[in-house]
């Protein structure tokens, strides 16, 4: 995992020449390459726009399953209503298939809605998550149904029930859920691409596809976009990690 980081970063140092060049030489001749790499990247790229698209659809789609999920969730696990075992394995069915079998469907939906080459289109569909469902449905169900029970008693509802007494006690998880979707979002390069035909619209990802040339590519300045894509992840998994593998070994363990 380090080692293809590391490589990425080296290669920012290089010039066009030196990557492609035979023998192939490990090392740059020249370590100040860098910047010129890196402001290539940048301008090519419009970094600062990709970054604003990115964060828009990273945000909703992370916050859209952390708030839609998590009701529906505690609905699968407390609740009781009709057909709620037959729902519940649709919404698992739906995991078992590629998110790509759907796209044709869903360009089509939006391009009736108009919302193709539009920032709401690389996130709309991003609002619901059957992953998120199923990962705060076994959260729940590992919860002591006494404390619920005790809540009852004491007249709350099913809304306050979750907000005051099952939310804080699945605080992993939903760090769990957080980080996963907001890795996905910000990796996701295939829904993006088909989405959006105008580069303005696009997010770092499927920016970076501006970068590949027919013939040949400019490997250095390929690998300075690609390491600003990748640096805000990084610093996020690094910061949070405890929270993520504390929530996924947790729901694992039950």
């Amino acid at each position: 995992m380090l080692i293809p980081f590391l490589w990425m970063i080296l290669y920012i140092f290089k010039t066009v020449t030196e990557t492609t060049q035979i023998p192939f030489k490990f090392l740059p001749a020249h370590w100040n390459n860098w910047h010129h790499n890196v402001s290539n990247a940048w301008n090519k790229l419009h970094i600062g726009r990709l970054y604003y698209n990115t964060i828009i659809s990273a945000f909703f789609r992370t916050v859209g399953p952390l708030v839609l999920s998590t009701m529906a969730a505690y609905a699968f696990a407390r609740i009781k209503f009709p057909a709620k075992n037959f729902l519940f394995m649709i919404v698992i069915s739906v995991m078992l298939v590629p998110n790509t079998v759907f796209y044709t469907a869903q360009y089509f939906m939006l391009n009736k809605m108009h919302l193709v080459n539009t920032i709401t289109g690389l996130f709309i569909t991003g609002l619901v998550s059957p992953f998120a469902t199923f990962l705060l449905r076994q959260f729940f169900l590992s919860l002591p149904l006494e404390l619920e029970e005790a809540a009852v008693l004491d007249g709350c509802s099913h809304y306050q029930i979750l907000r005051l007494v099952m939310l804080p006690l699945v605080t992993p998880a939903l760090a769990a859920v957080t980080i996963i979707h907001m890795l996905w979002a910000w990796n996701d390069f295939t829904w993006p691409f088909i989405i959006n035909s105008s580069a303005d619209k696009l997010t770092l990802a499927a920016g970076l596809q501006n970068l590949v040339g027919q013939f040949q590519s400019d490997y250095p300045t390929l690998m300075a976009g690609a390491l600003m894509t990748v640096i805000p992840m990084i610093l996020v998994f690094v910061v949070f990690q405890k929270r993520f593998i504390e929530g996924v070994a947790f729901t694992g363990s039950k």
